[in-house]
């Protein structure tokens, strides 16, 4: 099972939300979830109310073999969480 780390979209219309989660690369955007990794709102006011992410079992999860999606990689990189 390849696991990868990708955006599950939530919300209401025009107002999106996405849950960052490790999930298995042949399900669905929307499908079933390894394991819920923190969230990202790009409505939020400011940049600190905009993502949360639980660090370590991020690096746990690239440590393994997981990999992140492009826009993933960006939210990591921009939380200062090293992607190969």
């Amino acid at each position: 099972m390849a696991v990868r780390l990708r955006l599950k979209m939530m919300g209401r219309k025009h107002c999106s939300f996405f849950r960052l989660s490790a999930m298995d690369g042949r399900s669905p955007r929307d499908g079933r979830v390894v394991e819920e990794l923190g969230w990202y709102d790009p409505h939020a006011k400011t940049p600190e109310q905009q993502t949360s992410i639980n660090r370590q079992r991020v690096e746990y999860w690239l440590s393994v073999g997981a990999q992140p999606s492009d826009t993933v990689r960006n939210l990591l990189k921009q939380q200062g969480i090293a992607v190969k």
